[in-house]
């Protein structure tokens, strides 16, 4: 009977001492694989602030708490290609007096063999800038796809070759619709002959979701070793004239898995530039008119709700 007794204390004792072991509990195991990453750096799309001169805007960008500005210097941007070695410098050195270090910018950029695309690359690398957003390709009418690709590919390398002389680093975008790049595979082609630390993609979810749909999980598993900045924006589809399109939304009204999302660039520790875009109805802000017909404030507070959305999305991921 003693014997007995012992048996089932000790067998109390023992489960309940197994019980209180962490990596029993399965809240604990979940908190235990949930990785600790910060938030990493993030940028404004300077198309979205386009009313703005280049101090005011840098000054913006800083009280808003952002960490940069992804800056246009393309046509219609901020800075156009043709005047980039005269406006370029004044840009730059605006964001380092509001204490904002030069980085992205966002390019029409083609070829490493183009007279302008070398130029405007050369003064951004002198500058300090860091990545950079090329422009995308089309298919051609008299080439086949397979083919086409091919061809662009050879571009994509030689301009990876020139971005490692300049110390810069270049990005293809994917792109919902039809230009090249709408699929992850198409973005996994185009830099097969590119040196992969000087050229990669810039992974955009809401282009990736709307191509994707359900399988927009695998394009990222594709093309993760190769992404080298994040956009961030979000979409719904809407009928509102009989015909179903994407919808641009503020951040987490939308149809992207945010939380599955950041999960993913955590797990697979993508740590890498983010760049927030807002394109839904903002007084032609969201379009980088240089005259909005809505006061600038309602521009600045949408940017910091969707600044504040992503950082409280990130933590919950």
């Amino acid at each position: 009977m003693r014997d007995s007794q012992f048996s089932r204390r000790a067998f109390i004792k023992n489960t309940t001492a197994l019980a209180a072991i962490p990596f029993l509990s399965p809240e604990l195991l979940k908190a235990e694989n949930k990785t600790s990453q910060e938030f990493p750096k993030i940028h404004i799309f300077s198309k979205h602030l386009q009313f703005l001169d280049y101090e005011a805007m840098s000054d913006v960008v800083r009280e808003m708490g952002f960490d940069g500005i992804d800056l246009t210097v393309r046509p219609k941007g901020h800075v156009l290609p043709e005047r980039v070695e005269d406006d370029l410098p004044k840009a730059a050195e605006a964001m380092r007096k509001a204490g904002l270090s030069p980085s992205l910018f966002c390019t029409a950029v083609e070829s490493a063999v183009n007279a302008q695309d070398v130029r405007l690359l050369q003064t951004a690398s002198k500058l300090g800038f860091q990545y950079y957003r090329m422009n995308w390709y089309r298919y051609p009418e008299n080439q086949t796809q397979p083919a086409a690709l091919s061809s662009f590919s050879q571009k994509i390398g030689g301009l990876s070759k020139l971005n490692k002389k300049l110390n810069l680093v270049g990005c293809y975008q994917n792109h919902a619709g039809l230009l090249i790049g709408s699929s992850m595979w198409e973005v996994f082609q185009l830099l097969s002959r590119a040196d992969t630390q000087s050229m990669g993609s810039q992974y955009d979810i809401r282009h990736a979701v709307v191509e994707g749909g359900l399988s927009w999980q695998n394009g990222l598993r594709l093309i993760r070793p190769h992404i080298k900045t994040v956009i961030l924006k979000d979409f719904q589809w809407s009928d509102r004239t009989g015909k179903w399109a994407a919808q641009n939304v503020p951040l987490g009204q939308g149809m992207v898995d945010w939380l599955t999302y950041f999960k993913l660039l955590k797990q697979y520790n993508v740590q890498v530039p983010f760049c927030l875009h807002l394109e839904y109805p903002l007084g032609g802000a969201e379009s980088g008119s240089s005259k909005i017909n809505v006061s600038p404030t309602t521009v600045y507070e949408a940017m910091k709700r969707d600044l504040a959305k992503a950082k409280e999305l990130w933590e919950k991921a």
